[in-house]
């Protein structure tokens, strides 16, 4: 496999489709009898769960191509979708591609992508993609550090420019009870916001132990929730969700600074635990006055809770509990409708805008979103108070140098295989 750079494995996989034009992006298969043939880039659960989500909203799609950059995630996908779709998943080996310009070969044959790989390479996936002219669903985190953010807004402008759907799985911004409920509090039903209070603290999540014949870099990318490079972190891989419902709130816009605490305290296995915190808490300053303070954490046998809480003037909304109360904790408006399954419900949407010409593109506020979770990071990583304008001005860019699996991820084991753990207050992380 060639070592490319980071800016190389972007312009190899988006010259073929460059010349598509935003016209024929909009007017392709806006009949809703038309056939939409579906790639699959990321074959893991939440990939194979995309494409199951994809078919069941729109019975006129088929898949017809899946890439991963592990053979085996591939064969199991495929035939888990052959099984269940029969002729709407006409995969062979021939359409299955792996490694890590597999991508490339996915967009080539297909309308609409699902891009499902680990967060580290969405901004790449998602670039190719528009520049080719495919309408893409781009799953949560959109990126693990600034130039990633970066990329992403530039790839959300020229997707706007050639009229394509771009639809981001930060799932709760479809989910019918949350949209009603955040409508009521934009509407001013609580008043004028005064705090925010967002908590996903639940347990460990998974790891992959190494394979046999594993090199370095196999090793981090079957593992790569447990590397920052490649998920960011458990904050933004996870946490994510809750920090994108406080940027709805706000009215998508970004806090002027931010500080927190974390650390790694029960997470300490190596090295199956890589470089990553398993406790964050952040405190996002808006310029209004407005704080929302964000805790996450990852440790067993704790006190679990994920909830939005909404503080304003005249009351509280619970935004995951679909209620508002008074100020003296009265409920007076409680959601009471029909409910929903918001996977399905934003490839519903999605496909919806696709057939009828209507383009919806969820990229900024899925950039922002993110970026509020790389600037709680950073915050807790250096210990520092960052501002909005340092973060998106930061250099960091988390790549290897080379995507290939001899190549060397940016973070690599000492002599005792252990991983180095950003130490708040040390110097030695930086943004």
């Amino acid at each position: 496999m060639s070592n490319l750079s980071r800016r190389d494995f972007v312009k190899s996989g988006v010259a073929a489709g460059a010349v598509l034009s935003g016209l024929a992006a909009r007017s392709v298969h806006a009949n809703g009898t038309d056939i939409l043939k579906i790639g699959l880039v990321g074959c893991g659960g939440r990939g194979t769960g995309a494409a199951h989500n994809a078919l069941d909203a729109d019975p006129n799609t088929k898949i017809v191509a899946i890439g991963d950059m592990f053979r085996d995630r591939t064969a199991r996908c495929m035939n888990l979708l052959k099984e269940k779709y029969g002729d709407r998943a006409p995969l062979t080996e021939a359409d299955c591609f792996d490694g890590f310009d597999a991508y490339k070969k996915v967009i080539e044959k297909c309308d609409v992508v699902l891009l499902c790989t680990t967060p580290h390479y969405r901004p790449i996936h998602l670039r190719a993609a528009v520049e080719a002219g495919k309408h893409v669903f781009f799953e949560k985190p959109v990126a693990v550090d600034p130039a990633g953010i970066r990329s992403v807004l530039e790839s959300t402008k020229i997707g706007k420019e050639k009229g394509l759907t771009l639809t981001c799985g930060l799932c709760w911004r479809y989910h019918t009870a949350v949209q009603e409920t955040m409508k009521r509090v934009l509407d001013g039903e609580i008043g004028e916001l005064t705090a925010i209070q967002e908590t996903y603290l639940t347990g460990k999540l998974w790891t992959r132990a190494r394979q046999e014949g594993d090199t370095e870099m196999a090793f981090q990318n079957r593992n790569w929730y447990n590397f920052t490079w490649l998920s960011g972190d458990f904050n933004v891989e996870q946490h994510v969700h809750s920090l994108d419902k406080a940027l709805w709130a706000m009215g998508d816009k970004p806090p002027v600074d931010a500080w927190g605490v974390g650390g790694r305290m029960v997470r300490v296995e190596q090295p199956a635990y890589g470089d990553i915190y398993d406790l964050m808490g952040v405190t996002y300053n808006y310029p209004n006055g407005v704080k929302v303070h964000a805790f996450c954490r990852q440790q067993n046998g704790c006190f679990n809770d994920t909830s939005d809480q909404f503080i304003g003037t005249k009351g509280t909304a619970d935004i995951l509990g679909n209620r508002i109360c008074d100020l003296q904790g009265n409920v007076i408006w409680k959601y009471r409708g029909k409910g929903c399954d918001m996977y399905l419900s934003e490839h519903q949407a999605m496909f919806d805008s696709i057939r009828n010409s209507k383009a919806t593109n969820n990229g900024e506020y899925g950039a922002y979103s993110t970026m509020l979770a790389i600037l709680g990071r950073e915050c807790c990583y250096t210990g520092k108070r960052i501002t909005w304008e340092e973060i998106m001005n930061s250099q960091q860019n988390l790549a290897p140098t080379a995507y290939a699996f001899d190549g060397n991820p940016p973070t690599l084991p000492d002599a005792d295989g252990k991983y180095l753990v950003p130490l708040p207050g040390t110097g030695n992380h930086s943004i």
